[in-house]
């Protein structure tokens, strides 16, 4: 799982990247929970959390740039 001080020194392009490909790893771990092939269990939660982290930054850095 990415720092929040790693994140916030990649560009927005970065981010949006890292983004799909985390959402792609959700897809699959939710798969392999269904068919009752996931092992680390724990990954579920940090996926989650590091794209709530990036959203969080993307939807910061969109709010500051229509602000100035």
């Amino acid at each position: 799982m990415a720092k929040l001080g790693e994140l916030k020194g990649q560009t927005s392009d970065q981010l949006s990247d890292r983004l799909v490909e985390l959402k792609k790893e959700q897809f699959n771990l939710r798969f392999q929970k269904a068919s009752g092939q996931l092992e680390n269990t724990s990954r579920v939660r940090q996926v989650r959390r590091e794209i709530a982290t990036i959203r969080t930054l993307l939807g910061e850095r969109d709010r500051a740039a229509s602000a100035s």
